[in-house]
């Protein structure tokens, strides 16, 4: 006769077993409730990431939080071995670095907001390109005459760089000294703490015709 203690421990170890492998198939961060129907209703996902999370401590790969999302990385002082199995891509340019990182330190921001702090204009091109990367989308549309589009990052956005949530952000001198930002922004130009929730109160739900297109942005700006 099996002890409720060995049962207990096997259900435990079948859970693990399949958020495992449902992590390590998946391109893409998985949130916990996206693990739910694999498990069934009143299983603790979240208990169990963290404890495969602790698991993985110390291995060649590892399980770390992406936003609200959960995915297996290789460890970070082992990601030399990797880079000569990465595809040469075309640098980001300056106007769309200085994009992004204004987008995920002020957001939400408006392409005038954008366009505001760098003090020069912002190619729709350069939005688009950032979309494109999957790093910048389109939030809402701020209550303001012309309800600009406001635009946010992604959770692509923290898995290619390595965070966990944008309160981990490099620091303005951080940032300046990578190249990120240039001399020509303002001197006394001040790091707010960005929003990535939802909607803010001072933002419209998107039209399902706004999708993808930042034409209707570039003609109420």
């Amino acid at each position: 006769m099996s002890h409720p203690d060995d049962e207990t421990g096997d259900v435990l170890r079948r859970h693990l077993r399949i958020v495992e492998a449902l992590l390590f198939a998946s391109t893409q961060p998985l949130r916990a409730a996206e693990l739910v129907p694999y498990l069934g209703e009143g299983v603790d996902v979240d208990g169990l990431l963290v404890v495969l999370q602790r698991q993985y401590e110390g291995r060649g790969v590892n399980l770390v939080r992406r936003g609200e999302g959960w995915a297996f990385r290789t460890a970070e002082d082992l990601g030399f071995l990797l880079r000569r199995e990465e595809h040469e891509t075309r640098p980001l340019s300056r106007a769309a670095l200085e994009t992004l990182s204004i987008i995920a330190y002020h957001q939400p921001s408006t392409r005038a907001e954008i366009e505001e702090v760098r003090g020069v204009a912002t190619g729709k091109g350069t939005l688009d390109l950032l979309m494109e990367a999957g790093w910048v989308r389109m939030r809402g549309r701020r209550r303001t005459p012309g309800r600009p589009v406001t635009y946010g990052t992604t959770e692509a956005f923290l898995d290619h760089f390595g965070l966990e949530q944008l309160s981990d952000l490099p620091g303005l001198d951080e940032l300046k000294g990578s190249g990120l930002l240039s001399g020509r922004l303002p001197h006394d130009l001040q790091i707010p703490l960005p929003f990535d929730g939802a909607l803010r109160d001072d933002e419209d739900p998107l039209d399902p015709s706004d999708m993808g297109d930042t034409e209707l942005d570039d003609q109420e700006n």
